[in-house]
């Protein structure tokens, strides 16, 4: 079976202040365009349980609701897990949206660095999955991968306010956000609507927020129900191409880029349209800048054992 749903009866109250900062690390990777919080589910241990638990919000829960009542409901969505999630991720997002904003300015390299040892450590954890390699995996892997690469090497379009393209934004950005290895971040800034979002976290624009949330519960229970089937009759090539997103996606948060297209925001701002990935010593050539070299290696191996202790502690709340 995908998963089983773990009653609430065998949860503590420590637990689900774990669960809680599970989210918050969700959250934290979210906010950053080229990391995708559901990498940090799956490493974590709670992946299979957050679909299983989405795909229970469906029409069954009116019949539940008349016949045992809001109780029976909340144990039928697993309610105490999502809520526990639910509140470490947005926490999290709200709060490190304005500094992933500030490190992503004027620390780049520092703040990619750190994430590219995690994301690369995530993808000899999910590869540890695969119970089985055969044509078909590898193939799922590769074309993954390949399109995971294809999508990081797209130019990003202009910012759109509209509620409807920012609602649409949602469904599709939030998809991204529970897949491992596709960022929904940075599909909000291919789509236009990071800044947006951004903003609106920013300044606390109820309105634009509430669009946001409408579109991503729309597009969450629309995909987290694929996934499910997927996990429940192809698990081994889902993880397969899991994986190959994951491969596909370094390039994305590749610590040393060079912009090969600009455009100037509403402010006067240089906002980079198109980059590609370079090695450190060209990036010190081509912008007479600092590489920051040491400091990058060891950031990455932070990133690196951060998914090592967050993998120890995921299988320990799993057990």
């Amino acid at each position: 079976m995908f998963g089983t749903l773990i009653c609430d009866m065998q949860r503590k109250l420590s637990d689900y202040i774990i669960i809680a900062f599970k989210g918050m690390a969700m959250g934290a990777a979210d906010a950053v365009p080229g990391v995708s919080g559901g990498t940090i589910a799956f490493i974590s241990g709670i992946y299979e349980e957050l679909i299983s638990s989405i795909n229970q919000v469906n029409l069954s829960l009116l019949k539940t609701l008349k016949k045992d009542g809001l109780k029976a409901v909340w144990q039928q969505v697993n309610g105490n897990f999502l809520l526990a999630l639910i509140i470490g991720i947005f926490v999290s997002f709200v709060s490190f949206m304005r500094l992933a904003k500030y490190l992503l300015e004027h620390h780049p390299i520092h703040i990619w660095s750190f994430f590219f040892g995690l994301v690369l450590a995530s993808i000899i954890y999910v590869a540890k999955q695969i119970k089985q390699w055969n044509l078909t995996s590898v193939l799922s892997l590769s074309v993954a991968a390949f399109t995971a690469y294809y999508i990081t090497t797209l130019p990003s379009l202009a910012n759109n306010d509209s509620s409807l393209f920012l609602f649409i934004a949602a469904a599709i950005a939030i998809c991204a956000m529970i897949l491992p290895g596709i960022s929904g971040a940075f599909i909000l800034v291919l789509l236009g609507a990071y800044k947006t979002l951004s903003t609106a976290f920013h300044d606390f624009n109820i309105k634009n927020i509430l669009i946001f949330v409408a579109g991503a519960v729309v597009g969450l229970l629309s995909f987290s129900k694929l996934l499910k089937w997927l996990f429940s009759n192809y698990k081994n090539t889902t993880l397969a191409a899991l994986t190959g997103f994951i491969i596909g996606s370094l390039n994305k948060i590749w610590p040393w880029k060079e912009t090969l297209t600009t455009r100037i925001d509403t402010k006067g701002i240089e906002i980079p349209v198109l980059q590609q990935s370079i090695s450190p010593n060209k990036f010190t050539e081509l912008y007479q800048l600092d590489n920051h070299f040491v400091i990058a290696l060891i950031l990455m191996m932070v990133g690196f054992i951060s998914i090592l202790i967050l993998e120890k502690i995921g299988s320990k709340t799993t057990e």
